[in-house]
């Protein structure tokens, strides 16, 4: 940078079936460098300049309709992407929205299948990643009893049973609250499994699918389709809530339920602090959780 940066905040959403995930990688079609390539069209500058921080990294095939991300731009890079835009009086919104459309307009041509809502200016302290309070996810799927559409199959898992969503939603509350969940997710190396699950609730949706709405504080990989993966075990009667309970307080890797796949997932949201609380917020994020007691009795 050749002067001090601009902090700009991205909200975006993108149809997951066709990218290897949000991480750039080499050889591969990801949301990040394809919204990074963009960028760089739209800030003159080379595509290695451009760093994108994201909210939530999303696996292959996973979807997103309140993806955030933030980048720094330098003066003058902020001021080719501005160009002549509205005038100041006409507030931040405006300023968002051109930004976003500029965005938009290279996104078009290169990966129709990203949109960009709105890109802001933010405080320093932001950070899409570390600044989260929560997040919240959708899953959807169909089972045995309802037939298969093929306008929502991109974003729709299949279930070849019939499921009992009353008994899903009885195990799925049991699992809320401040949890190590090893046995839904693989815990980086140096950290806990310790997530605190606000919110799981099943409903049925208009189209006859069902639709699981999941918020915690933070998820490890892949915790959500896996979590969604053992309340399905129980709606289908492979096993019931009390040993789901078991599974979990035993914190140890099971094949006793599958990871469901990628593309019945949509990151939904993600919520932030007021300015005031970004710091503090990013600390708390950082800092390694301590391990919860046992609930399992020693033999």
């Amino acid at each position: 940078m050749t002067s001090a940066p601009h902090r700009i905040r991205l909200d975006l959403a993108y149809d997951g079936t066709d990218f290897s995930g949000w991480a750039a990688q080499p050889g591969l079609r990801t949301v990040q460098g394809e919204l990074e390539a963009a960028m760089a069209v739209v800030l003159r500058v080379p595509v290695s300049d451009v760093k994108l921080t994201v909210g939530g990294r999303t696996d292959a095939g996973v979807h997103a309709r309140g993806q955030v991300a933030h980048l720094d731009v330098a003066d003058e890079q902020l001021a080719r992407w501005n160009g002549r835009g509205p005038s100041q009086s006409d507030g931040a919104a405006a300023w968002a929205g051109l930004r976003a459309r500029r965005v938009n307009g290279v996104l078009k041509r290169s990966a129709p299948d990203i949109v960009v809502h709105g890109a802001r200016d933010v405080p320093r302290a932001f950070d899409a990643r570390f600044s989260a309070a929560r997040r919240r996810y959708e899953y959807r799927l169909r089972d045995a009893t309802t037939p298969r559409d093929p306008m929502t199959a991109r974003f729709t898992a299949e279930v070849p049973r019939t499921l009992d969503l009353a008994a899903m939603q009885r195990a799925s509350d049991n699992l809320l609250g401040l949890q190590d969940f090893t046995s839904f997710c693989k815990a980086r190396e140096g950290a806990t499994a310790v997530r605190e699950l606000l919110r799981f609730d099943w409903r049925t949706t208009e189209d006859g699918a069902f639709a699981a709405c999941i918020e915690a504080d933070a998820f490890c990989h892949s915790m959500v389709r896996a979590l969604i993966g053992a309340t399905v075990a129980v709606g289908s009667g492979r096993f019931d809530g009390e040993e789901l309970v078991r599974l979990r307080d035993a914190r140890q890797r099971t094949s006793r339920f599958a990871v469901m796949p990628a593309h019945g997932l949509s990151l939904e949201e993600i919520s932030y602090p007021p300015d005031e609380e970004l710091d503090a917020r990013a600390a708390v994020t950082r800092a390694r959780r301590d391990a919860l007691p046992s609930t399992v009795d020693p033999e």
